[in-house]
């Protein structure tokens, strides 16, 4: 199929300048004043961006924009490493959808079972809640436990209300991580302690943390929580930028001996929120400090823009053999770019649509795609669709379109 390119200036919710207009009132003879000067450009957003904080101690770590879930930077993305604590997002992220669907409920009495109070109580290596074993806590009082202490023991206990088992419960990991689109991720329990083939990446785990804060925000609340306690006892939560940044609100810490010290941190300044995941560092305090040198990194020198609100007319194409004549197209979703900061004004947009197009044509139907460049690299793309159906026209007048479509050609 033959394409057309059609250029045009990127109109985002923020406006871009097109210099001066003409002063209401001005006569055309009149000599206009001298133009102001203009101002110089900022020195630095003609240099190119310093290179990540790399943490020097850790196996694998990036930097994600959460809009557009673009890694920024990063080493060892892909590379399988143990997930340890961090596990116990995804065990909140099937809780949520759980809750969601309408199948467990937030007040649900979840009882401490012996095996969970075993496995993952204070007797135990690993970080507990300290419920009482063979009683109850409503469910969302467990899973505060298990987000804000770490407890493992809380983990499986609501792993065993929610599916019966932990490995019941697993295979639900499993499939909600495939449905987010953890591609390499593999859960054995739900609380990451060392098991065999307990293994995810990097960039799954970011990918985890953006579908928590975008589809269950109320879960991810828990996360911002600093100390919770159960009977006598309080503990704090383990991610130490909770209290050094104020912009940090979660996401989860990790530890064993095997995975080294872990860290999956969200921040939001402003309008824009970025998340970094270090893995297998070397302390608790080494894993923070990375991972702030990372956020304060992302946010200094990128910025995330929304270009296209979904159902925007961006175009209106013709169509032949049509009740309608033209047809408006646009995105389905709004089109977030994600760039460095200062280069806005010099994104670049624009559309491939087809030669021709013939009705019928549904709604929501792919028509071409808008693509947006910067220095002549492509940042952004989406489809463009049919923001309405248009239907066939009548006989006479696709007997006439087939006429003027032969000359045409």
């Amino acid at each position: 199929m033959r394409l057309r390119s059609l250029s045009f200036i990127v109109l985002a919710s923020a406006s871009l300048a097109f210099g001066a207009g003409f002063a209401p009132g001005a006569g055309f003879a009149q000599t206009p004043p001298p133009a102001a000067p203009a101002a110089p450009a900022a020195l630095s957003d003609s240099l190119p961006i310093p290179d990540a904080p790399a943490p020097k101690t850790s196996k694998a770590w990036l930097v994600m924009d959460y809009a557009t879930g673009q890694i920024l930077a990063g080493e060892n993305v892909d590379a399988l490493v143990e997930p340890a604590s961090i596990t116990k997002v995804m065990t909140s992220y099937v809780i949520a959808a759980e809750i969601a669907a309408g199948k467990i409920h937030r007040n649900d009495p979840v009882r401490m079972t012996e095996h969970a109070w075993r496995e993952g109580g204070a007797g135990t290596d690993g970080s507990y809640s300290g419920f009482e074993v063979n009683q109850t806590a409503p469910l969302e009082q467990m899973e505060i436990g298990m987000v804000v202490q770490s407890g493992n023991d809380a983990a499986i206990a609501l792993a065993e209300h929610v599916a019966g088992s932990e490995a019941a419960f697993a295979q639900l990991m499993n499939a909600y991580a495939k449905k987010i689109g953890m591609t390499r991720s593999h859960f054995v329990n739900p609380h990451g302690l060392h098991a065999e083939g307990h293994v995810t990446t990097a960039h799954d785990l970011a990918l985890l943390g953006r579908a928590l804060i975008r589809d269950f925000p109320d879960a991810y609340a828990y996360n911002r929580i600093k100390e919770f306690t159960v009977g006598p006892i309080t503990q704090p939560n383990r991610n130490l930028l909770l209290w050094r940044d104020p912009s940090v609100d979660g996401i989860k810490t990790g530890h064993t001996s095997a995975a080294g010290y872990c860290l999956m941190t969200s921040a939001k300044r402003g309008d824009q929120r970025l998340i970094t995941v270090v893995m297998g560092d070397v302390s608790e305090n080494q894993r923070a400090v990375d991972s702030q040198a990372l956020l304060n990194w992302g946010f200094r020198f990128y910025e995330t823009h929304r270009l296209y609100e979904a159902n925007r007319v961006l175009a209106s194409p013709k169509v032949w053999k049509g009740a309608a004549d033209l047809v408006r197209v646009g995105v389905a979703s709004p089109l977030l770019v994600t760039a460095q900061r200062g280069k806005y004004s010099r994104m670049k947009a624009s559309m491939e649509l087809p030669r021709s197009l013939t009705a019928p044509i549904a709604k929501g139907q792919r028509i071409g795609t808008v693509k947006v460049t910067l220095d002549g690299k492509v940042v952004a793309q989406a489809p463009l669709v049919a923001l309405d159906a248009v239907e066939e026209g009548g006989f006479f007048k696709r007997l006439w379109h087939d006429l003027l479509m032969w000359w045409e050609s």
